[in-house]
């Protein structure tokens, strides 16, 4: 009876369980897909895939019920932002599926560690251009424009580049609206996107440069923390006063003369 009810409960957790994938040729649209559908319906997002040629494909899992409303949102949002590939919605993915593509790892690795980004809590922009100097341009005028922060930047292949910058939703939607006038001024303009409120499982997707990472400095100990360091002992000196004198024995030296005349009077 045990082993029946652990089967029924393994069948039930294959049957209710999901797997939705959908792809846009733009980092900003993929992102954006990936809040909507996070937002749409009760589901994990495991991450991104990146196969170049700016090809990217969120991945998420969830029941079926879920998963399914969850791509129908992010496929119409991709669609929005003219940049949708392709959507696909697995109800019961087979284990050897799960083991060869990155989705268990990843899920793993999202569930074990925490988040150690300084800029978190905070609007997102995205402004993705062809060609790098567009980009740096517009990571320039952006941080010229509003109190924001460059957070890092992504390339997708293809040419295209994102700068994903943070701050509050005002600032970042000043900063972003001045990013693509100087995007489009120094070269091309590819896709935007101004997240206001980014849920945490997206925050965990989200690239962060090294600068903004927390590093834990180590702590300096003494040399031997396990032997107590006592005070040192003060040795008395004697009182010079105190000590006994030396006698001092004079001895008289007899030259060889008187020697030998002390000898003949005898």
């Amino acid at each position: 009876m045990h082993s029946y009810n652990q089967y029924s409960s393994r069948n039930r957790d294959i049957k209710d369980t999901a797997l939705g994938l959908v792809s846009t040729i733009s980092f900003p649209a993929i992102v954006g897909t990936a809040d909507m559908m996070l937002k749409s319906a009760g589901v994990h997002l495991i991450g991104y895939e990146k196969i170049g040629g700016g090809h990217c494909t969120a991945v998420i899992r969830g029941g079926v019920a879920d998963v399914r409303l969850a791509v129908e949102s992010g496929e119409q949002t991709a669609k929005q932002f003219g940049q949708f590939v392709s959507s696909l919605v697995i109800p019961r993915p087979y284990p050897n599926l799960n083991l060869v593509l990155p989705i268990t790892n990843r899920l793993s690795k999202f569930s074990e560690g925490a988040s150690y980004n300084k800029l978190s809590n905070q609007a997102v922009g995205l402004v993705e251009t062809i060609g790098f100097p567009a980009m740096v341009g517009a990571c320039d005028a952006m941080l010229k424009s509003a109190e924001v922060q460059l957070a890092a930047y992504e390339k997708i292949g293809a040419g295209l580049c994102t700068a994903i910058i943070r701050g509050s939703v005002a600032n970042v939607a000043v900063a972003v609206e001045a990013g693509m006038y100087e995007a489009e001024r120094i070269g091309d303009l590819n896709a935007v996107m101004v997240i206001p409120r980014p849920l945490d499982e997206l925050e965990e997707t989200l690239p962060v440069a090294s600068c903004w990472i927390e590093e834990r400095q180590p702590v300096n100990l003494p040399i031997s923390i396990k032997e107590p360091v006592g005070e040192a002992e003060l040795l008395e000196l004697p009182d010079l006063n105190k000590l006994p004198e030396k006698i001092i024995e004079e001895v008289t030296i007899v030259p060889e003369v008187e020697r030998l005349e002390m000898g003949e009077m005898e």
